[in-house]
């Protein structure tokens, strides 16, 4: 085993992991999927990395996962003018207001601090 070089033996471990997968930890076949596991997550990381969250989408995600609509939103944001400017993308999050989102809206920080 080596590492993953190029798009070819990238799709050549997946179509291995594809094999292998659900072999038995502890076996050859068991280690062998967990090394090509390690590869393939280091090449999509450095070859197809994920871009950092949009925190509006974030906040309208979650709006909609807990049922509040935007007048719940100012007790987070302030008032409706802030939530307005916020979620049409006109204004920034504060730190106090990322902070009140991922407490009162279980919001993670890392998409409130991803671009917007």
């Amino acid at each position: 085993m080596k590492p993953l070089k190029n798009e070819h033996a990238y799709q050549e471990a997946l179509e291995r992991i594809e094999e292998l997968w659900g072999a038995a930890s502890n076996t050859p076949e068991g280690d062998e999927l967990e090394i090509l596991m390690v590869l393939v997550e280091a090449y999509e990381n450095k070859h197809y990395p994920i871009p950092p969250s949009d925190p509006v989408n974030a906040i309208l995600f979650q709006m909609d996962q807990m049922g509040i609509d935007r007048k719940k939103l100012q007790e987070f944001l302030g008032p409706k003018s802030r939530v307005s400017d916020v979620l049409n993308r006109k204004r920034g999050l504060s730190v106090p207001q990322i902070k009140k989102l991922h407490k009162g809206m279980r919001i993670p920080y890392e998409c409130l601090l991803g671009e917007s």
